[in-house]
């Protein structure tokens, strides 16, 4: 079905379905198209986003994010394509914390510690979804609850999440979470982008305007130093090709897998990142309310798993741009806090702008 647009010139939001859990569950997905015929799909397995096309220099379209063509490939393992992920964003170390005096115990999915909200986290819920009214561009927000002790978690959980598609060319993710009992909260997309629409992402171009980024230990978990990015191989306070210096890179993740402290403090007012791939001219410009965001350059794809077109996803395929709290915050108290408690509000909103290096920044 097609629901009302905002205008009579093709933009609005296109509903159909996606396919069926094994629980029995319908899933959809919806097709968001702007004024100017950028198209983001997303479906409510996941609160998922599947596709995103946007023009090169010429005005040709491609799809700029890594996943698969129907629902069966979500439904499998795979590394959060495009994924709304949660309750807690990115790893707690050993999988367990303590609030107000009790202590907690997650599930263990990411070597010794707990990732992106365990086994079954927000990437594995079949969301609730409406169209909703937007003059900025079509719009669907996704909802659903997470109960007391999901994944070992405390507190039940609201949360949603708002995707909408900007007629200024921009996708726009607004986040909102409360709950009846303290319990930590970080919510983040998980796309894995790749602007060239193929290949590696080795020569795209990076600034991350952050001068600091917290080092991990060898299973990724922060020691809770805040380390400036001068004189490293983490340095992008000037823009750099990715693979410019990823054999450099400290620890064993295989490149960049590290959380950046934002020198914007959280205000999306101010630029964070931008990417630029320099033979289509594609640029993704990145804004947020979050203090960090986890830079990671698709290390652990190995060509297995098969994806859109039947396109194999090899090793440095995508890079993502997680906006966050930093991770294992609960076991550092001058991290920035992510204990959501009775009464208050989680908020975040993350837009990414597109545009060509042939065009002016919009918007911003």
């Amino acid at each position: 079905m097609t629901l009302p647009s905002h205008s009579d010139d093709g933009a609005g939001v296109q509903q159909s379905g996606f396919g069926r859990t094994e629980a029995g569950f319908d899933v959809d997905r919806y097709t968001l198209t702007n004024r100017n015929g950028l198209v983001a799909k997303v479906t409510n397995y996941g609160a998922t986003l599947t596709h995103l096309l946007t023009p090169d220099r010429s005005g040709t379209l491609a799809d700029i994010v890594l996943g698969f063509d129907d629902l069966q490939g979500y439904l499998g393992g795979h590394p959060y394509f495009g994924s709304t992920v949660g309750r807690v964003a990115n790893r707690i170390a050993g999988g367990e914390f303590t609030l107000d005096g009790e202590t907690y115990r997650l599930a263990i999915n990411n070597g010794p510690n707990s990732l992106h909200g365990g086994v079954n986290g927000f990437h594995r819920k079949v969301w609730t979804a409406e169209p909703v009214p937007s003059e900025a561009g079509p719009s669907v927000k996704f909802s659903c609850l997470s109960p007391d002790g999901e994944g070992g978690y405390p507190g039940n959980l609201s949360v949603e999440v708002v995707y909408t598609l900007t007629h200024d060319d921009a996708l726009e993710l607004r986040y909102a979470a409360t709950t009846d009992r303290a319990t930590p909260v970080n919510l983040t997309n998980h796309s894995y982008f790749n602007l060239a629409g193929g290949g590696d992402i080795l020569g795209h171009t990076l600034l991350l305007c952050a001068g600091h980024y917290t080092p991990v230990d060898d299973t990724l978990i922060p020691t809770g130093e805040i380390r400036a990015v001068e004189g490293t191989a983490m340095d992008f306070t000037r823009p750099m090709p990715i693979g410019s210096r990823i054999g450099l890179v400290e620890g064993n993740a295989g490149g960049y897998d590290h959380n950046y402290v934002l020198d914007s403090g959280g205000s999306d007012e101010r630029l964070s990142a931008r990417v630029h791939e320099p033979r289509t001219g594609r640029i993704l410009e990145l804004y947020t309310t979050q203090p960090g965001v986890q830079f990671y350059t698709g290390n652990f794809l190995d060509g297995t798993l098969i994806g859109k077109s039947g396109r194999a996803y090899e090793k440095h395929g995508g890079f993502c741009l997680e906006t966050q709290h930093f991770p294992d915050s609960v076991h550092h108290p001058h991290f920035p806090s992510v204990i959501l408690r009775p009464g208050e509000t989680f908020r975040q909103t993350t837009t990414y702008r597109f545009r060509t290096d042939e065009e002016s920044p919009k918007g911003g």
